[in-house]
């Protein structure tokens, strides 16, 4: 067991965090599994084989402690961690630039960006010593104009993001891999979109990207929903 890799996943607790945990967990991965309730991760635990097998833990992305107690934790129970999955991100911001409420967007940039800053601060170390695999959860919305919308800024962001920690990592043998979905069925949205991509189409991208041999750096994933006709 002590060879098996281990992969941290924020924003866990469902959608592509849940299944990408799933999927994970077929191909041999030990897990972390981090969110905003830790008791949501229980029934994931259960399914995916027990303590030994997933740890759960509490973390607000927004909270540098809760992040550094995720990373502490993890290595505590585990010894190691060999790929992380910048997932954790929420959207709705009903009114564009002219009528949203700000405090919505602040949760949404401190989550969102602030968030992801923290989780790859706390986790690098870890990463720079298993010579392991950095995802991010960025968005089709983080690479075309979108009116009104702060969220698909926060997503531009979330691309810089992956583009400059790529040149920061550059030579340590780390690899990055924004993951850009379009349209997924998730609980992000109240009413499931139409003709929109699943949960578990993502965590296929992510486990494509980390099954790539070490010489292998795949750099972005974008994966939209197959257009239909009319």
């Amino acid at each position: 067991m002590a060879d098996q890799p281990v992969m941290l996943i924020t924003g866990a607790s469902s959608g592509i965090g849940a299944e990408t945990a799933r999927a994970a967990a077929k191909q041999g991965y030990r897990l972390v599994l981090a969110a905003r309730s830790e008791d949501k991760l229980k029934g994931l635990q259960q399914e995916l084989g027990g303590e030994a097998q997933v740890l759960t833990v509490q973390c607000d992305v927004q909270n540098g402690d809760d992040q550094k107690n995720m990373v502490d934790h993890a290595l505590k129970t585990f010894g190691r961690i060999d790929a992380v999955f910048a997932n954790a991100g929420r959207g709705g911001e009903p009114g564009g630039f002219s009528r949203a409420d700000p405090e919505v967007w602040k949760d949404m940039i401190l989550t969102n960006i602030y968030g992801v800053g923290l989780t790859l601060q706390h986790c690098l170390p870890a990463l720079r010593e298993s010579k392991g695999h950095l995802l991010l959860t960025g968005s089709a919305a983080g690479r075309v104009t979108i009116p009104g919308s702060m969220y698909s800024a926060t997503k531009w962001a979330v691309s810089a993001i992956g583009y400059g920690v790529r040149e920061e990592l550059r030579g340590s043998g780390i690899r990055v891999t924004l993951i850009e979905p379009g349209m997924v069925d998730t609980p992000f949205f109240d009413e499931p979109p139409a003709h929109a991509l699943k949960p578990e189409d993502i965590a296929n991208a992510v486990m494509y990207a980390v099954a790539q041999p070490a010489h292998v750096d795949v750099n972005e994933i974008l994966v939209r929903p197959t257009p239909l006709g009319e």
